[in-house]
């Protein structure tokens, strides 16, 4: 297994998540008191405790001295602790929604994902392969919890209804005032070939993606080549197609090697670093125009967009007025004005 692999997993979850891989038994234990009560939950000292130290190890990891990332994270305690409080807030909103389930089956399918990556035969012998790095699996297990509970009830209780929010009216108004913002963009649809790394040899993987190049160009079979030889594509996300994909929102390692590739062409191999080289048919193409289509999926994409952030604080606003928060007189002068800032804002606003 690459390390460079769990890196790249594991930091993006420390980037998402709040970190607490890094606390171990051995620490400084903490004389426990309650920070704050959240409804029926409470966020303890030692809890606390134990996520300053986690950053402080992941920003000292990072680079930053030790004293310096210290510093930082104290002075940013009541932050920490508002959004803790907020978290607190949305794990219990999951249980109302009843996504226990659901969250326990994407944090599953990630362990899977991971294996079958890695070429393992089970679950344990990833967990093994973890455990050899230092990487506890239940932490990384509770990590991606964190993540995919706010994903899932934001999705639900912000994204989806303010999608669906708008009506015929609005939408058509919307897309009159916005015009510039419809007029078709240029698209390609593509098939992939995808050989990976796990496994095997890289140099060899290259020259076999070079012969497979060479021998598309010459007239050979696409669809047999890529029965013969493809993993499940990573562009493709396993399906082998993409239909209409959007070049400007291309990454430049996939756009700039399909510039001036013509329908039936191939790429030259795109080596992804770690994962495998891919191979790229171009299946289509469609030009820009200046032309404004209406198109009510995209319409209500735009508008979605445009009053997410403002939704989003609006959710969290009225999760806090309807629970039951109290803070721990020692916090409060660091913790409310943090929390409740949007609150104090809709007050100032209202008495103008």
């Amino acid at each position: 297994m690459k390390n460079t692999l769990f890196l790249a997993i594991f930091c993006i979850v420390f980037v998402l998540a709040a970190p607490g891989v890094y606390a171990q038994e051995s620490e400084e234990r903490v004389i426990d008191q309650v920070v704050a009560q959240v409804n029926e939950g409470v966020i303890t000292l030692s809890r606390v405790k134990r996520e300053m130290k986690s950053i402080v190890e992941l920003e000292v990891q990072q680079g930053k001295k030790r004293e310096e990332a210290q510093k930082m994270v104290d002075e940013k305690q009541g932050e920490l602790i508002a959004n803790m409080i907020n978290e607190e807030l949305l794990v219990q909103r999951a249980k109302e929604l009843n996504l226990d389930s659901e969250i326990d089956a994407a944090i599953n399918q990630r362990f899977l994902e991971i294996m079958k990556e890695n070429n393992l035969r089970s679950l344990e012998a990833l967990y093994e392969q973890m455990r050899g790095q230092n990487i506890d699996p239940q932490e990384i297990r509770e990590l991606w919890r964190k993540q995919i509970v706010r994903e899932r009830v934001i999705q639900r209780e912000v994204q989806a209804k303010e999608y669906w929010k708008p009506g015929p009216t609005e939408l058509k108004a919307y897309f009159e005032q916005h015009k510039a913002k419809f007029t078709k963009p240029e698209t390609v649809s593509i098939s992939e070939l995808f050989l990976g790394f796990a496994g095997r040899d890289e140099a060899a993987v290259m020259e076999k993606a070079k012969q497979l190049v060479a021998q598309l160009r010459g007239g050979g079979n696409w669809d047999l080549l890529v029965k013969e030889n493809t993993d499940p594509g990573v562009v493709t996300q396993g399906a082998g197609k993409a239909e209409k994909l959007k070049v400007a929102e291309l990454v430049d390692t996939i756009k700039l090697p399909l510039t001036n590739v013509k329908i039936g062409g191939v790429t030259e191999p795109i080596e992804v670093k770690d994962l495998g080289v891919i191979i790229l048919r171009v299946d289509a193409r469609e030009a820009a125009s200046s032309d404004s289509v209406y198109d009510e999926s995209a319409v209500r994409s735009a508008m979605l967009q445009e009053n997410f952030p403002a939704a989003q604080k609006k959710f969290f606003s009225t999760l806090r007025e309807e629970a039951y928060i109290k803070i721990n007189d020692t916090f409060r002068p660091l913790v409310a004005p943090i929390l409740f800032a949007e609150e104090r804002k809709e007050k100032a606003v209202s008495e103008k």
